[in-house]
């Protein structure tokens, strides 16, 4: 990571008043120091000079070196000038096999900078970024709030063109953050998580009132917590952030815990390329979450949440204050809900730009105003959590799921989905196929019926080659795979993995190598760097591969590729470092002649370039 020298810059009055308002109200509030970085870096102009990272310091009681080891860690914040509009162009491998790397080029060219610079009018930084969590619509960039997708020469040219005129674009008044919007098709299955998103009006109350809106809480608060936690239990409803941990029997470790108070946090920190689930439930039906966090707080005894959203999320995190100021005026979150003497409070926590404070422990450092790095594990989160408390870190969509587990019973969700994967899922096919997006199905379905019947299939005139499975993080399918059902044990057995529900597919025109080397481009950036597996282990993993893909690697080196992933397995501290044995080992297995190919000197699709992220 690049360390940056904080640069001096005389502050107006104006804004000396403004800081010091942020510094004194996010001070009382436990884990105000990202926030405080967010308000401040805004009201300075998209950057921290060094005279307000002091102001903060000093208003806060926080460490000067401390508050700059904490800023530096996120890459959202900047301790040197920017523009008034920061271009972040995605390099994530959706992006990236879109032809994400053309694309910079033609921006680069339009705006007369490098990544990294700023126009001479001072309106345009450009910066890359590792993923934006809109994969359904790459290519995209972000521009301050707004997120442009399905990018194109010509698009990018009349982006720009537009916020040269002044015609700037407010996120809060967008149907969804894609843009343009990505449609997702029905399954067949009844709706759970989806059936309110584009159907009534996210902000509205009522609206979620109408449907049934929570219902689930009402049903909840007349039962014993014990029960609750026995009904989600008992429904078979796993973890849906990719790791599949049974919810219930996470619950039920921390419910009998005397110590208080405790805590529900809601990971919302979707940085997972290729998945793209938890906005759309975030942006389309707030009130859901919030009730299941709501329900949890009460099954386990916990009073407080936290959501922790990813800071590129705007309309996300906009959309669920709304909710909670709504909830809380109808009495249905805040103090002594329904008057049952029940109370719950949430608030919406951002995050600063990092992936791994998607593992549950980095995120707890980061609500606490750390650096994210993941905890030694023992002790776990429902022990020893936020502020040292009893914490049950849950994903958005394991949460939306609760309400309707209450309100009809865990039989009605085991009805659906297998014995290995209960319920419904949100799926994702992302990457080279007619129609990528979204689609809430009965677990079970094939990954094949995923990439054809709701995802078109690959584009017209192409084969499929392969597809990534559950996220960056895991291997690879060929064609004799795709009949396997997903489903934990079945996705497992064939090296692949549910994960998230994400599938990345790939047509003949991609070059695994090249992608090979762009996810551990990926990996290697978004090491913490807190342990020596992962920190070394990924760069050396990124060196390697860029030898292969380059004509410069020799067969030893793929073995000790392999070798160096077991390594990072068996000792690193957190996911983030086991995770490239899954994808390095399926695609050297799988897809051996492409690697001689280019150990002999020769990309057979010529797109491996020496110069290919090498930012």
């Amino acid at each position: 990571m690049e360390i940056k020298t904080p640069v001096s810059a005389a502050l107006s009055p104006e804004q000396i008043s403004a800081i010091q308002d942020v510094v004194s109200r996010q001070k009382a509030v436990k884990g105000g120091v990202l926030p405080a970085l967010h308000e401040v870096q805004s009201i300075c102009g998209n950057w921290l000079p060094l005279e307000a990272l002091k102001l903060i310091s000093e208003g806060m009681d926080i460490p000067y070196a401390y508050l700059y080891g904490v800023m530096s860690f996120y890459t959202m914040y900047s301790p040197t000038p920017r523009g008034k509009f920061i271009v972040r162009m995605c390099e994530s491998p959706p992006c990236h096999i879109l032809g994400a790397d053309n694309l910079l080029d033609v921006l680069t060219g339009e705006l007369g900078i490098k990544v990294g610079d700023t126009t001479t009018d001072g309106l345009f930084t450009l910066e890359h970024t590792a993923c934006l969590g809109v994969c359904e619509v790459s290519p995209a960039m972000q521009i301050n709030e707004v997120v442009f997708g399905r990018l194109t020469p010509e698009r990018i040219k009349n982006i720009i063109a537009d916020y040269r005129a002044g015609k700037v674009v407010d996120y809060r008044t967008l149907p969804r953050t894609t843009n343009p919007l990505s449609d997702y098709v029905a399954s067949g299955d009844e709706l759970v998580l989806l059936a309110n998103v584009d159907q009534i009006d996210p902000l509205s109350l009522d609206a979620y009132l109408e449907r049934g809106g929570y219902e689930g809480l009402k049903k909840a608060l007349a039962m014993s917590q014990e029960e609750v936690v026995n009904t989600v239990k008992d429904s078979g409803l796993r973890g849906r952030g990719g790791a599949g941990f049974p919810t219930g029997l996470k619950w039920s470790f921390t419910r009998p815990n005397p110590t208080v108070p405790k805590y529900i946090v809601c990971n919302a920190d979707e940085g997972e390329p290729g998945t793209i689930k938890d906005r759309y439930i975030m942006e389309g039906d707030p009130h859901r979450v919030l009730e299941g966090m709501a329900i949890a707080g009460y099954a386990v005894g916990a009073n407080y949440g936290y959501i922790y959203v990813r800071g590129e999320y705007y309309l996300c995190m906009y959309r669920l204050n709304k909710a909670i100021e709504a909830a809380e005026a109808q009495g249905l979150l805040g103090d002594n809900i329904q008057g049952t003497g029940f109370s719950f409070h949430i608030k919406v926590q951002t995050g600063g730009g990092s992936y791994v404070c998607g593992e549950e422990t980095a995120l707890i450092e980061s609500i606490e105003g750390k650096r994210g790095n993941p905890r030694v594990k023992p002790p776990f989160p429902g022990v020893v959590g936020v502020w040292g408390q009893p914490t049950i870190v849950n994903n958005v969509e394991s949460l939306a799921n609760v309400p309707g587990i209450v309100v009809n019973g865990s039989e009605w969700y085991k009805s659906k989905g297998t014995a290995d994967a209960a319920g419904t899922k949100i799926f994702q096919v992302v990457g080279q196929v007619k129609n990528p997006g979204i689609v809430e199905a009965n677990c079970g379905m094939t990954v094949r019926e995923l990439i054809d019947k709701y995802g078109g299939g690959v584009k017209d005139g192409r084969q499929f080659k392969t597809c990534q499975t559950g996220g960056s993080s895991f291997g690879f399918f060929k064609d004799e795979h795709l009949d396997t059902p997903m489903e934990y044990m079945a996705m497992a057995k064939a090296n692949g993995a549910l994960g998230s529900g994400t599938m990345l597919v790939m047509d003949d025109t991609t070059c695994v190598v090249d992608v090979v080397r762009s996810i551990l481009y990926f990996f290697q950036h978004e090491s913490c760097g807190f342990c020596l597996p992962c920190r070394r282990g990924t760069r050396v993993l990124y060196e390697l591969i860029s030898k292969v893909a380059t004509g410069q690697g020799t067969a030893a080196d793929l073995d000790r590729m392999i070798s160096i992933a077991q390594v990072m397995m068996d000792a690193s501290n957190c996911a983030l470092g086991m995770s490239p044995l899954f994808f390095v080992t399926t695609t050297i297995e799988r897809f051996r002649d492409e690697y001689d190919a280019h150990l002999a000197g020769n990309c057979p699709l010529g797109v491996c370039k020496a110069d290919s992220h090498s930012h």
